[in-house]
């Protein structure tokens, strides 16, 4: 059958997700004006844009290697990540990335693309540092990490799949 989107603001698809997984999406908290990027690069560059058009203020990380990098100019503040560990360790490296958005006032974190955006545990860890995780929940990312669940998750909701 075919899905009834005639209900302003019902989505079916989005029930069926809710009902079967115990899923649910997440509205956008009010109140963030900080976000810290924990990404480095063309990628950070892309999310300060984006939060500077919405007026919020902006924090990057980056490591020693990367202290001349552009992506840190183009946040408000940027602080050194991972002191003593490689380039990628320190990008990784969740702890130091905690302390340093509670350390800076940060409401919220970008987690880019790569390096932390597929992982949970660091979803986990802002949330439970009470910051907002600007990104699919762990519960979502654990799933779509596992790709057997994946595929039966997007063939239950009817999602076009290669054989």
């Amino acid at each position: 059958p075919s899905p009834d989107f005639s209900t302003p603001g019902r989505n079916p698809w989005q029930e069926k997700l809710e009902s079967r997984y115990g899923l649910r999406r997440v509205e956008t908290p009010r109140g963030i004006t900080k976000v810290l990027c924990a990404n480095r690069g063309e990628i950070a560059i892309r999310v300060f844009r984006a939060a500077h058009e919405l007026a919020l203020h902006t924090v990057a990380i980056y490591s020693f290697e990367d202290r001349f990098s552009n992506h840190r100019y183009k946040a408000d503040e940027s602080y050194l990540v991972g002191r003593g560990k490689s380039p990628v360790g320190a990008y990784l490296s969740i702890p130091d990335i905690i302390d340093i958005a509670k350390s800076s006032g940060v409401d919220a974190i970008h987690p880019g693309y790569g390096f932390m955006s597929e992982r949970a545990d660091f979803a986990q860890a802002v949330i439970d540092a009470g910051m907002t995780w600007i990104g699919p929940s762990p519960q979502v990312i654990e799933m779509m990490g596992d790709k057997t669940a994946a595929r039966k998750l997007a063939f239950e909701a009817r999602v076009p799949t290669v054989p």
